[in-house]
């Protein structure tokens, strides 16, 4: 595979549709085994990486043939990451994450994938086409979307620098001079950037140890926090994630409260970019499991009043059994599964999905998550190709499993074809 003059222009050199669906027809394997991550953050998104370069190397190494990335919220930086995954034989998923609040949730305090927060949505747009060039709809939502966080990244930047300051810290930070820090760590366009509480946390983090010498930190951060540090005090991640936590969460003294879209305008805004709704999935994940998704059966009523054909774990965050028990009752509900690792931390973790402390996911899990991935690329082909993608087919039909086979069947061919 080579690399292509639009984002999406590999997709339109597979073949024609009317080919493809002609070679599914005969009910293809793969080539050869999928080994897939459908969910990776790349710079300038807080991730592991510094580059876009060393994530898709650090893939390769590890055998990974197709991955996905779902950043927010400019899409500018797909067309290198295409480039990058394309020189390597590696098929690439483009995908967005989108943070969504519905009020009567929050009013219940049920908590939905985000254990800290009652009604607080992440939702992810799995397999996006029509990012190059926005409807006049996705482009008024992306502006709503990107202008609220900007301003709370703006208010929190101040207080962040203010409430330092009042300790004797003159950081001189604002969200400008973190947008610097930004483009010089990973030499990209300011335009490009979406500040996020780990770019904040990582900044002052990073200028709090240039001017506070190692021997007085630990009394400092206990001034500023208002209790002992629990990290070490030479662990930098380790300290900006107590900044994130004393400092930057509701009822903490730099709070900003946030401004969202709703589920539907979320999901509206996915549907505009020619995209899968997908829901990401804790499961035990969280330490005390959140009210939306247990059980199991309730969450998947819930998922399909709401519209979700698709659900994303993060493995490493679950046991094989829990993995197993939530991935399969999705599965036999008729839903389509994936998997992903996120790598949105500074931790540079393996690539290829495993469960807690790196124990394999059950096989039949696998081929669930297998199955969800040629469903991606075959919704990612068609809708680049001009035709109904998986969302629209799978809503309209009597006979939803016939649907996921039929774009399983397509996504195989999709993938052989690019020697995965």
């Amino acid at each position: 595979m080579a690399g292509t003059e639009s984002t999406n222009g590999f997709l339109k050199n597979i073949g024609s549709t009317e080919a493809i669906k002609a070679e599914a027809g005969n009910s293809p394997a793969l080539a050869k085994p999928i080994v897939s991550n459908s969910h990776i953050h790349i710079p300038p998104n807080f991730s592991a990486f510094e580059t876009i370069g060393q994530a898709v190397e650090l893939a390769a190494n590890e055998g990974i043939n197709v991955l996905g990335t779902g950043n927010y919220y400019d899409f500018s930086v797909y067309k290198g990451f295409a480039d990058e995954c394309l020189a390597k034989n590696i098929f690439p998923l483009f995908s967005t994450e989108i943070i969504a609040l519905e009020k009567e949730l929050q009013a219940e305090n049920i908590r939905v994938n985000d254990p800290g927060n009652p009604g607080k949505y992440y939702i992810c747009g799995k397999s996006i086409t029509k990012f190059e060039e926005f409807t006049p709809r996705a482009a008024e939502l992306n502006k709503r979307i990107r202008d609220n966080d900007a301003l709370r990244m703006t208010e929190m930047a101040a207080k962040m620098a203010d409430y330092f300051a009042g300790f004797g810290v003159d950081t001189k930070l604002d969200d400008q001079a973190v947008i610097a820090r930004v483009v010089k760590r990973h030499n990209c366009k300011p335009e490009t950037v979406t500040l996020q509480e780990r770019h904040l946390a990582q900044a002052f983090q990073e200028v709090f140890f240039e001017l506070v010498d190692a021997d007085s930190r630990a009394a400092k951060l206990a001034e500023i926090f208002g209790t002992e540090p629990k990290a070490d005090i030479n662990d930098a991640v380790g300290i900006q994630n107590e900044i994130r936590s004393y400092l930057m969460k509701a009822g903490k003294p730099c709070f900003v409260e946030e401004s969202f879209v709703t589920l539907a305008e979320a999901q509206e805004y996915i549907e505009e970019l020619g995209g899968i709704s997908c829901y990401p999935t804790l499961a035990d994940g969280s330490k005390v499991p959140c009210e939306y998704e247990t059980p199991v059966e309730n969450l998947i009523d819930t998922l399909k009043k709401s519209n979700f054909p698709m659900l994303e774990f993060i493995p490493n965050r679950n046991t094989p059994e829990v993995l197993e028990q939530y991935v399969t009752a999705v599965r036999n509900a008729g839903l389509v599964v994936i998997a992903g690792t996120e790598h949105n931390t500074l931790a540079l973790d393996p690539l290829e999905p495993k469960c807690v402390g790196g124990k394999d996911i059950p096989a039949k899990v696998q081929e669930i998550f297998h199955e969800g991935i040629c469903v991606l690329a075959a919704h990612q082909f068609l809708c680049a190709n001009g035709e109904a993608g998986f969302p629209q087919r799978y809503k309209d039909a009597s006979d939803k499993e016939s649907v996921i086979e039929e774009f399983r069947k397509i996504g195989t061919v999709v993938l052989n074809r690019n020697n995965i």
